[in-house]
């Protein structure tokens, strides 16, 4: 069992020293709640299965662009983290989009293992509310 990741001051925002930043007409364009932050949902590539929500800001979505690997932002460690570097579930990006609004990014990924924390394959399988019958019926 791995101790808890040690407490830090990170705060979400700008690029960090030392990185390239988010281009310029991208981060203009995202509306980012008062936290910093915007939700980006991360969905299979070839099924279309919505796998996770996380957490990004510019530098985020720039770690993600440019390395082809999602990186959210901690709201509870307050840092960043790479999905799989822990545990192995890695997150394989093909595609970036904003939606039309520009305040939720939509990720589509390769997605290796689960990509629940809980260990399911997404996050929204385990308690659904309800179920609508077909449109036909």
């Amino acid at each position: 069992m791995s101790s808890p990741a040690p407490e830090t001051t990170a705060t979400p925002g700008p690029a960090a020293p030392g990185s390239t930043a988010l281009a310029p007409a991208v981060a203009a364009r995202l509306k980012h709640g008062p936290d910093g932050l915007v939700p980006a949902i991360a969905q299979q590539y070839d099924t279309g299965e919505v796998l996770m929500l996380g957490w990004m800001d510019d530098e985020a979505l720039h770690r993600t662009l440019t390395t082809g690997r999602c990186t959210y932002w901690s709201r509870s460690r307050r840092e960043y983290w790479v999905k799989g570097d822990t545990s192995g579930h890695v997150q394989h990006v093909r595609s970036v989009a904003l939606d039309c609004d520009a305040d939720t990014v939509l990720v589509t990924v390769d997605q290796v293992g689960a990509a629940c924390h809980t260990g399911a394959r997404t996050c929204f399988d385990a308690d659904v509310l309800i179920t609508a019958p077909p449109a036909d019926q």
